[in-house]
């Protein structure tokens, strides 16, 4: 993975497909990108290949569909847009845990046909469910392409603050599955045994994700 800088934009351009597949079939570390610490002068674009798979992964109020609104201006799959406009069709006196095994295979589905599509893809991991990475993965490396996760790295006050900003927070016992998880992504990222299935990943805290203006898809050429 390259990165060119043209005045205060900073792109990555993303692996040819040639050195992603000469890679897999070495078993070579996938690249690492660290942006945090850098007082919000990352990147305000991140590029990769068209037709890949970008996982967008962190603590519950970390900020990934925020991110994802603002960025993406491609295909994207957050399963909280499936989650209101389930919202917004049940009674309100029904509890969100009644619905939530419909919204999740209302998400998985969609999900599922976007995969197929073929097209480039931008999905919200929530962080906790390894197997969806794993699927995310093994589709794109089916069509050629590859998987990338971006993560974002906040303190757990940090989530919690932005819990209480989107005016919707998850029990102590569900923040802390999450914190488990993204802990060990975090590991993993950072370690000689990254995540399982991801050509590169991105670490961005709350300046650099703020500081990033589009996550995009480019043709090679």
């Amino acid at each position: 993975m390259t990165w060119q800088r043209t005045g205060a934009m900073a792109t990555n351009t993303g692996l040819p497909a040639q050195r992603v597949r000469r890679a897999a079939r070495r078993g070579a570390t996938p690249v690492l990108r660290d942006l945090r610490e850098r007082e919000g002068r990352g990147p305000r674009v991140l590029a990769f290949r068209e037709g890949d798979v970008v996982v967008v992964s962190g603590l519950p109020g970390s900020g990934k569909s925020t991110l994802i609104r603002r960025a993406a201006q491609d295909r994207t799959i957050d399963s909280q847009d499936v989650r209101e406009r389930w919202e917004a069709k049940m009674p309100r006196f029904l509890p969100y845990a009644v619905y939530r095994p419909l919204v999740r295979i209302a998400h998985y589905a969609g999900l599922r046909s976007a995969l197929r599509s073929g097209e480039s893809l931008i999905v919200h991991d929530c962080g906790t469910q390894g197997w969806v990475r794993g699927w995310l993965a093994r589709a794109a490396r089916r069509r050629g392409r590859a998987m990338h996760l971006i993560l974002l790295d906040v303190t757990p006050e940090t989530a919690r603050e932005g819990q209480r900003d989107r005016g919707r927070g998850v029990s102590g016992y569900a923040f802390s599955r999450h914190r488990h998880a993204v802990g060990r992504l975090l590991a993993a990222a950072q370690s000689p045994h990254p995540p399982a299935g991801c050509a590169t990943t991105t670490l961005l805290d709350r300046p650099a994700a703020t500081a990033l203006r589009r996550i995009a898809f480019r043709r090679e050429p």
